[in-house]
């Protein structure tokens, strides 16, 4: 009988974060200020949605005490926009989705109104997420800028 190691995928090394999060109670934002990078993009890349250099993915191995190998698995282009179902069932997540289904058309309406024929860049892109106090009941804030590409004529 062979015995089958499998190699660690890049799943393997999200959940091995997310365990090790947990365990050392770790907060995204001191992650990220180790990094050196925003909380917002260290935690994507954390969870599989961004490419780390070879400098970043060793401070995120030590951080978390991952396997060595997982430092070269952070190197590697991910699969982006990889959740797991096409409608997503998580709550959080479902509410940005009913909010591009209720608000979509207006920010397409708006942004061809405002800079003409393209789209909002989510490569050349930032987010800022933000708590914002409020006598009612704390709320979120996020900003995102992206860089608008205009349609080419050709």
């Amino acid at each position: 009988m062979t015995n089958y190691n499998k190699p660690m995928t890049r799943e393997d090394v999200t959940d091995l974060i997310y365990a090790a999060k947990i365990a050392k109670g770790i907060k995204w934002a001191d992650v990220a200020q180790k990094v050196g990078l925003s909380k917002e993009w260290t935690t994507a890349a954390c969870l599989g949605q961004m490419t780390l250099n070879a400098d970043q993915a060793q401070k995120i191995t030590e951080i978390f005490s991952l396997p060595s190998e997982a430092t070269a698995i952070l190197q590697v282009v991910p699969y982006k926009g990889s959740l797991p179902t096409a409608v997503p069932t998580d709550p959080l997540i479902y509410r940005f989705y009913e909010l591009i289904s209720v608000y979509g058309t207006t920010f397409k309406a708006l942004i061809h109104e405002e800079f003409g024929d393209g789209i909002m860049s989510a490569i050349d892109f930032s987010m800022d997420l933000q708590r914002e106090p409020d006598p009612k009941g704390d709320r979120v804030r996020i900003s995102m800028s992206g860089k608008f590409l205009p349609y080419k004529s050709y």
